[in-house]
């Protein structure tokens, strides 16, 4: 269950200066056009659909957020020319005054103030209940998605996952879904602000001086295009970047994973050569993508104030022949410096958009999955389990046409142990998973105390086994809750019985804090042997009707699995208990031994009968002794030449 996290980071932005109404730059583009290639959905206008749909409940609390959007930014727009009235009144109350036939209206300054004061406020309040709706529409999206989408995992066929990578998984829970609630929390109603921003001090720029809009409009393009030269120069060299920063982690996690290997084949040189190779790449793509992005600024802003050298030389021009006032002027220097940041946001807008619906796109996709086969209506539920099992001509494939258990038949009496044994790959673990309905067979069945086991419920079928597999899973907490794990209502008593009949109570009193003792997220500060101790206490504690053990002692040394087979003895004494292992030497005492091979039973009885045979279970029985003394036994002329 374990899986990376697939989250991207974050690329570094150089945050540019910010103006009186929250705009970026002077005059031109933000240089954050530099992003990666933007994922595309196949279906765009479809997912939109389905997207828009998904938000039907929350209509009416997104439509107050466009109303208070657009409020807000209206009032902040109003702002600078109020503020130019302040500037106007205060101007010519300084002129009145020197040239004796006035003073500085003060008080009229002071209304005006306040008026643009009260402005400001109302739009502040305004924005931050708009941004307080959102906000609550997008937590609610989200944290809707993710339920749905972790009960969905839940009822997925296991055949989903056997072919989809479980990082892939994770991202659509973390990626995906945290692309959507950022752009409803945000860029959902930055279309609106960034909108009317643009159309709003479009007219008042108009309303001050249509000339001066003139040559301000001109500006803005002359500058985008200087940053899009840029970037066309600076673009590979960030990709390269990017690329050879990859390559440099990689080796470096290459060789510190191997590290005793590398130490051992005297490869240091070679490693430190290939890691000298990419360095040197990476300084020169890196020394040049941050050079070209060290001078972005610096070109914005000469072309920046040359625009406001041609609005202020324009602006005194028009001043001096009464078309505007000196507040106008200093009204026009604001709004052109918050001018291009909506511009700019309105251009990303299609990239945002593009990004949410592939995210949203994939979301979908998974949510409309095909899930497992839905449970019976009437489910059959036993008092007691006896434990007769029965498989009747059992056919599986994990894919179409590509059979793997092919009429598997056999028959298991309440009580037994059943041994399934076979070479790798000869179907072993399907038949469990078959068991415990991970899968569903294609054909025939498999019936406990007569009853077809898609006649129980899934949870049903797996309550009736204990299951001890191959690879251990625990999870980041404490022992006493790992092995709980088994049975959540286990009191710690019972816990302690538990791990007392798996023989791991010796080794956990060891540990600094006993039965607290915390395993980190990998479980990495236990051994092997011990994690597969800690799981078969688990099933101790289970305490279920019939055992699973798949490979249950193939983690532990001789001693301890010696102790854990006689705990074994008694957990399976009037069980029915199947055991898959590889090693024939443990399951000696079984009382039914399937042989297995492609998929058939090809032998069955106990293990003096099979040896007496001498069919295929002896084979296997004695080339694992031959290959065992062959591994002890050094012959005498390989000693003479050690």
């Amino acid at each position: 269950m374990n899986g990376s996290n697939g989250k991207e980071p974050k690329p570094q932005s150089t945050a540019l200066p910010r103006g009186p109404m929250g705009g970026r730059g002077p005059m031109g583009p933000s240089p954050h056009m530099m992003g990666g290639p933007v994922q595309k959905a196949r279906d765009f206008k479809g997912t939109l659909r389905k997207l828009v749909s998904y938000l039907a409940p929350y209509r009416t609390k997104i439509l107050v957020v466009f109303v208070l959007a657009i409020g807000s930014t209206a009032f902040a727009i109003v702002g600078p020319k109020i503020l130019g009235n302040a500037t106007t009144e205060l101007f010519n109350g300084i002129l009145a005054k020197i040239a004796g036939t006035g003073d500085v209206p003060f008080d009229v300054i002071g209304r005006i103030l306040l008026t643009a004061l009260g402005l400001y406020a109302l739009s502040a309040a305004l924005s931050y209940v708009q941004g307080w709706l959102m906000t609550d529409v997008a937590i609610e999206v989200t944290y809707k998605l993710r339920r749905q989408m972790m009960e969905k995992i839940n009822r997925m066929p296991f055949r989903y996952f056997d072919g989809t990578p479980h990082g892939e998984v994770l991202s659509l829970l973390t990626n995906d879904v945290d692309t959507i609630n950022q752009t409803l929390n945000q860029s959902l109603t930055q279309i609106i602000t960034s909108l009317v921003t643009v159309l709003g001090i479009l007219g008042m720029m108009i309303s001050i001086s249509w000339q001066m809009t003139l040559v301000a409009l001109t500006i803005v393009p002359a500058s985008m295009l200087v940053v899009m030269l840029i970037i066309r120069q600076s673009q590979r060299f960030f990709k390269e970047q990017q690329d050879y920063l990859g390559h440099v982690n990689g080796h470096v996690e290459e060789m510190f994973g191997g590290h005793l290997i590398v130490k051992a084949f005297n490869g240091e040189e070679k490693s430190i050569a290939k890691f000298n190779e990419y360095n040197t790449t990476l300084y020169g793509s890196a020394w040049k993508s941050q050079f070209f992005s060290s001078i972005m600024m610096p070109v914005m802003r000469l072309v920046s104030n040359l625009g406001y050298v041609a609005v202020v030389i324009l602006g005194g021009w028009l001043t001096i022949r009464k078309a505007i006032t000196v507040g106008d002027i200093q009204a026009f220097i604001q709004y052109i410096n918050s001018f291009t940041q909506p511009i700019t946001q309105l251009a990303n807008i299609s990239n945002v958009l593009q990004s949410t619906v592939a995210a949203a796109e994939r979301v979908f996709e998974f949510l409309e999955k095909e899930e497992e086969t839905p449970e019976t209506a009437s489910p059959v539920k036993l008092e007691r389990v006896r434990g007769h099992v029965e498989f009747r001509d059992v056919h599986f494939g994990y894919t179409p046409g590509t059979p793997v258990i092919k009429g598997f038949s056999a028959e298991i009496q309440p009580g037994q142990r059943v041994a399934i044994v076979g070479p790798t790959g000869a179907g072993k673990t399907t038949i469990v998973k078959l068991l415990m309905r991970f899968y569903d067979v294609d054909s025939g069945s498999i019936r406990i105390d007569g009853h077809d086991i898609r006649d129980f419920t899934r949870a049903d079928v797996r309550a009736m086994f204990g299951m001890v597999l191959q690879d251990t899973w625990l999870f980041n907490g404490t022992i006493l809750d790992n092995i709980r794990y088994g049975r959540e209502d286990a009191t710690e008593e019972e816990v302690i019985a538990a791990a007392q009949a798996a023989h791991v109570d010796h080794f956990i009193h060891t540990l600094p804090d006993g039965y607290n003792f915390v395993l980190n997220e990998e479980v990495t500060n236990i051994s092997q042997g011990q994690k597969q101790l800690l799981t078969i206490a688990r099933a101790f504690l289970a305490d279920s009707p019939m055992l699973i053990l798949d490979e249950a002692t193939s983690s532990v040394d001789t001693h301890t699995e010696l102790l854990i087979q006689k705990a074994m003895d008694k957990l399976m004494r009037g069980r029915t208990s199947f055991i898959i292992a590889h090693r024939l030497s443990t399951i000696q005492n079984a009382d039914l031994i399937l042989v297995m091979r492609d998929g058939n039973i090809v032998e069955q009885g106990t293990h003096d009968d099979l040896m007496a045979r001498g069919g295929f279970y002896a084979d296997l029985y004695n080339s694992q002794f031959e290959k065992a003394e062959e591994m002890v036994v050094v012959p005498k002329e390989s000693a003479l030449k050690i």
